[in-house]
């Protein structure tokens, strides 16, 4: 079975997370078969928190992959932002 879920990458308390799409048998920050995109829990105000390709994410879900809890609540709060951005510009 394949997953999308997050590897931790970074140095000590300062962690670094990728969004990688993985056999769920492999480990953690092991073997992966895409990258997809990072989450940066610690970003700064002119860096992105996340960064996420949503046309892999779609190609992955609909080939079958599960998606790990984290990795929903993230998609969750990226896709709010990007509505939310879209909505200003309209304006």
């Amino acid at each position: 079975m394949i997953k999308i879920r997050l590897a931790r990458h970074g140095a000590k308390k300062k962690p670094f997370y990728q969004i990688i799409v993985s056999d769920v048998r492999s480990a953690r920050n092991g073997k992966f078969i895409e990258r997809i995109g990072y989450f940066n829990p610690f970003a700064k105000k002119n860096e992105k928190k996340i960064n996420l390709s949503i046309d892999r994410v779609d190609f992955w879900i609909k080939k079958g992959a599960q998606k790990s809890s984290r990795f929903e609540k993230l998609l969750i709060e990226h896709t709010k932002n990007i509505y939310h951005t879209q909505n200003l510009y309209k304006s």
